[in-house]
């Protein structure tokens, strides 16, 4: 089976291509790199020809307002109707638990569009509402720190780790189009507080951690549970505690 993954070189990406190849597919890497670019529409109809399934896992190199929605948008505007030319049968794309909610956040109306675009496409799709990753702690931190404090909005989170989402997405690539959402976490839910103090702790950073009820994430309020899914179809079997105590090598 033919299955181009969009953005195939990133986090997400390369591990997907990885899982697909070893259980015998042929899995492409598209993104720049590659020659193929959904944003100028460079080299999709190539890559296309004779794909079963498209996994879009790519994501905006800014997340600044105008500049996410332009890659969303366009990307979609290329991405889509290439595919739908080239008689593609599974749209796949990953996307964020919480989006709908989020609309406060340039970022999350980016995504809603792209998923609306991908629902409107007309061709079979499945969406994947992952929670954050594991790997995302150093950036939740860097973005939420004021002065030596790191403010945190106080509510919840259920991280999962890359590899799982990975495993995930491309066991999805290779089943029927569920037409719908389909959510996805981690094994357990942390006060986000305590899951970034877990990080510094066992990073070794000295910042104080605190939690902040008006306290945004990524320009939005949240909910108790904005961030956790409110029906998961699958849970990452990686705890945090034992990812995060591997050689960075091997996380």
């Amino acid at each position: 089976m033919k299955i181009v993954v969009i953005g195939g070189t990133g986090l997400i990406g390369s591990q997907v291509v990885h899982q697909l190849q070893q259980a015998g597919h042929e899995a492409i890497a598209a993104s720049p790199n590659t020659g193929v670019n959904t944003l100028t529409g460079e080299g999709l109809k190539e890559v296309l020809q004779g794909a079963q399934a498209v996994v879009d896992v790519s994501n905006s190199p800014s997340f600044a307002d105008e500049p996410v929605m332009h890659f969303f948008k366009t990307s979609n505007e290329n991405l889509l109707p290439a595919a739908k030319a080239a008689g593609v049968l599974h749209h796949i794309a990953l996307s964020v638990v919480g989006t709908q909610k989020l609309q406060a956040s340039g970022y999350f109306r980016a995504k809603q569009v792209q998923e609306d675009m991908i629902k409107a496409s007309g061709i079979p799709y499945t969406i994947v509402h992952a929670t954050q990753f594991f790997e995302f702690a150093g950036g939740i931190t860097q973005m939420s720190l004021e002065g030596d404090t790191v403010v945190l909005p106080d509510a919840n989170i259920q991280p999962i780790a890359s590899r799982d989402v990975a495993a995930f997405v491309a066991a999805t690539a290779l089943a029927a189009p569920a037409n719908k959402i389909l959510e996805i976490g981690g094994p357990e839910k942390f006060n986000m507080t305590a899951w970034i103090r877990q990080y510094m702790q066992a990073t070794h950073k000295t910042y104080e951690a605190v939690s902040d009820a008006g306290a945004l994430y990524s320009g939005a309020p949240l909910e108790t549970d904005t961030l956790a899914p409110e029906a998961a179809v699958y849970l990452g079997p990686t705890k945090y505690a034992d990812w995060i105590s591997l050689p960075e090598n091997q996380r």
